[in-house]
């Protein structure tokens, strides 16, 4: 409830700011942190804005529910002209008035419907909650597609820097094995296996470039950005944040314990239960009577004055009580309480259901989260590692003592090192954000 608060009076107090700016390109291309992602992403996000309607169309269900048990005032009227030859008097030479009119006010309060009143009143209670519950699971989902969207932006960048930089690395190679070529110090093999090796290591870049095309198109269209028809390429984002390792330290009994009270789905589903237990209720006051209350004041002109006036008018109050009972309905209300208990049951089934897959959510996310973290701890000194290897092997084939294919053998190892080490990064992030979500902990942005 408090995010959810926090959150509407961000949507509240920036949308007007937003709409301000409709320069897209403008957006994009300013400094943009994931905090920044997530903002837009509320702000903008197509499947955020249906659940906002969504939430909006569930006030006007909770106030249907609770019209049952507020009193129900109407005002009714009429005028009637007959034609005077189609009136019949009560006994020869006396005549009615072709021309009536009639007006009135009326209440109505119902007090008591065999238990339909009271359950009104929590059923619409319930089924606000239950709103709210999933506006907020549908956030919680968005707001995790854009940090996982937002690291593979990140992710492939990376990538495009570490495959750049091994052309650049075995186009050094090339070159050097060239000039030895024409000093007459190694044989053309040298220089055909350095040209394969560049060749080889192009279109990992190409793939990479392309990557990072995609994955900024799948960031904006999370974003709720619609990208220039003239932008097809390079969409301009310019992402600030870096992936990083910040420590996360959770205990899984913790974890699922939290998860099966924080999770807004389990909320949702408790409240449809309540929701179909109240139902059996309604059912079953159909084999009581209604009674209710009503008092009103009317107007109508007189009949039996002479001569007739329309503007001779009677008026007074008139109050009184009203009961109903359905003895027998053909076994209606049976069919009706024998449906709504069976939904409960299902509702009930379902709960326990989503609760256990739940607790196996938090347990793979768990799982994933600690391979992650094991995978970068265990490149903590992989690069440092590759690098060193490399200047050996140069300096080795500098030296006569090693070959070229040490060389590209260590030069391959490197970018494999490096390629292990982002990777591993994004999947740590992206482990946590899992683990995160599937606990149930508030992946809003701060103000």
């Amino acid at each position: 409830m408090k995010t959810l608060t926090t959150l509407s009076l961000f949507l509240g107090f920036t949308m007007a700011a937003m709409a301000a700016d409709t320069n897209t390109v403008a957006w994009l291309t300013r400094p943009f942190s994931l905090a920044d992602a997530l903002n837009t992403a509320l702000l903008q996000n197509a499947t955020i804005l249906k659940a906002q309607n969504d939430l909006q169309a569930s006030h006007g269900l909770v106030v249907q529910t609770r019209a049952v048990a507020l009193p129900q005032l109407t005002a009714t009227g009429q005028y009637k002209y007959t034609d005077p030859d189609a009136i019949e008097g009560f006994f020869p030479g006396s005549s009615q008035p072709n021309e009536n009119w009639n007006a009135g006010i009326q209440i109505v309060q119902a007090i008591y419907e065999g238990g339909k009143l009271r359950a009104a009143i929590k059923a619409a209670d319930a089924t606000k909650q239950q709103a709210l519950a999933q506006y907020q699971t549908v956030l919680a989902d968005t707001l995790l597609a854009v940090r996982l969207a937002y690291y593979d932006t990140l992710l492939a960048a990376q990538q495009i820097t570490v495959h750049e930089a091994s052309v650049n690395l075995l186009q050094k190679e090339l070159e050097d094995q060239q000039h030895r070529l024409d000093a007459g110090t190694v044989p053309k093999f040298n220089v055909l296996r350095a040209e394969v090796a560049v060749a080889n290591e192009r279109p990992n870049l190409i793939r990479a470039k392309n990557l990072y095309r995609i994955a900024k198109n799948n960031l904006a269209n999370l974003l709720g950005y619609n990208l220039p028809r003239d932008i097809w390429e390079n969409v301009p984002l310019n992402l600030t944040d870096e992936l990083e390792a910040a420590p996360y330290d959770v205990n899984l009994p913790d974890a699922i314990q939290q998860a099966l009270a924080r999770r807004t789905e389990l909320t949702a589903l408790r409240k449809q239960a309540e929701l179909n237990q109240l139902n059996i209720i309604n059912a079953r006051a159909g084999y009581k009577p209604t009674v209710s209350l009503f008092a009103g004041y009317g107007w109508y002109n007189a009949q039996f004055t002479k001569p007739v006036e329309l503007d001779h008018d009677i008026n007074g109050w008139s109050a009184g009580a009203q009961m109903n009972w359905a003895i027998f309905d053909g076994l209606l209300t049976h069919g009706k309480v024998i449906q709504a208990n069976a939904q409960f049951a299902h509702a009930k089934t379902d709960l326990a259901d989503q609760s256990r897959q739940i607790e196996l959510a938090v347990r793979t996310a768990y799982s994933d989260f600690i391979e992650a973290k094991e995978v970068l701890e265990s490149q903590t000194k992989v690069q440092e590692e590759a690098d060193e290897a490399l200047r050996e092997a140069k300096a080795r084939a500098d030296a006569g003592t090693g070959t070229q294919l040490d060389v590209l053998d260590a030069e391959n190892s490197l970018t494999q090192a490096r390629t292990t080490q982002i990777q591993a990064l994004h999947d740590y992030a992206a482990a946590r954000a899992k683990l995160e979500r599937a606990i149930g902990a508030d992946l809003a942005p701060a103000k």
